[in-house]
């Protein structure tokens, strides 16, 4: 199975990546996880785009907030799929970082989810790699049976509740 490689451009990001982490995990898929900045560490954060393929990556997660170049940075470096996850800062409450991860130039896509929505990260890098890989496809579907059980049950609840 091939790897999720994370990247978030702070340790500030971390509540965010962690999500996003504990999903990976529950569905067994390995992953590693780095902090590389787009501005104060771009040659790292170039190197580890550029090897993410020989490396035995299949999709790549970056998370950032504020000017959140880090998604875009990383896709200019390598043709793997990239999900970026643009995090809340301090002042415009992550739509900041929303539109400069979605907003990205033709030829270099970046495929974006909510802000901090670091589950529906990894969930996505998980349909990525499902399309070679049967076992996690079907992990996926149980997933999504236990999801809409869940929410079943909760409106039987409801239900009983105002009656």
């Amino acid at each position: 199975m091939k790897k999720v490689g994370i990247v978030m451009g702070s340790d500030s990001d971390l509540p965010v990546v962690k999500k996003a982490t504990d999903m990976l995990k529950a569905l067994d898929i390995p992953f590693e996880a780095h902090i590389f900045s787009a501005h104060r560490t771009p040659e790292e954060a170039r190197a580890f785009a550029l090897s993410a393929r020989e490396n035995g990556f299949g999709v790549l997660i970056a998370a950032a907030g504020m000017a959140a170049h880090l998604a875009g940075a990383i896709a200019a470096n390598t043709t793997l799929p990239v999900i970026g996850i643009p995090c809340k800062g301090p002042v415009f409450d992550g739509m900041d970082a929303l539109l400069s991860t979605v907003q990205m130039p033709s030829g270099i896509p970046v495929a974006t989810v909510a802000v901090g929505g670091g589950v529906n990260a990894a969930l996505l890098a998980a349909q990525i790699i499902a399309v070679e890989d049967k076992d996690l496809a079907a992990k996926l579907d149980a997933k999504r049976a236990a999801d809409a059980k869940t929410v079943l049950e909760k409106d039987s609840d409801v239900m009983s509740r105002l009656s």
